[in-house]
């Protein structure tokens, strides 16, 4: 008997399972940032986008916490006791922002890009949303 052929994954399940954490670490390093920013400014933040749109995430709330890195770094976002309304939703935002702020150090190119990245993911979030309000309820 052949093996089995594992179910089609859509591109929306393959993506959320990309390793954001791992994106950021390398893609904000400056040492290593050339070769990473592509992935984490593609892949890494429609991964992200998907990730945080099924927990609920507004984009506006996202568009806040950038706003927040550009005023008072990514460490002071970091340590926000709720950087987004949802407890689950802040979890998983809080550990991208510690990694972030790890990888950048001090670096005032790696805080511009977090903030930059941030409003990205804030801006596919809200693409997504448009597009399951076009295309009206599934069928």
């Amino acid at each position: 008997m052949p093996p089995a052929t594992p179910a089609p994954r859509t591109d929306d399940q393959l993506l959320a399972a990309t390793d954001v954490a791992a994106l950021l670490r390398y893609g904000l390093n400056p040492e290593t940032r050339a070769a990473f920013r592509p992935a984490l400014s593609g892949d890494g933040a429609i991964a992200a986008a998907i990730t945080l749109d099924r927990l609920g995430v507004l984009p506006r709330s996202l568009s806040f916490v950038a706003k927040t890195v550009r005023a008072g770094g990514v460490r002071y976002a970091a340590a926000l006791p709720e950087p987004l309304p949802a407890p689950a939703a802040a979890a998983v935002l809080r550990g991208w922002l510690e990694t972030a702020a790890q990888a950048t150090g001090a670096d005032p190119d790696g805080e511009t890009l977090t903030a930059r990245w941030l409003d990205a993911v804030a801006e596919l979030i809200g693409l997504r949303r448009e597009t399951r309000q076009a295309s009206g309820p599934p069928r």
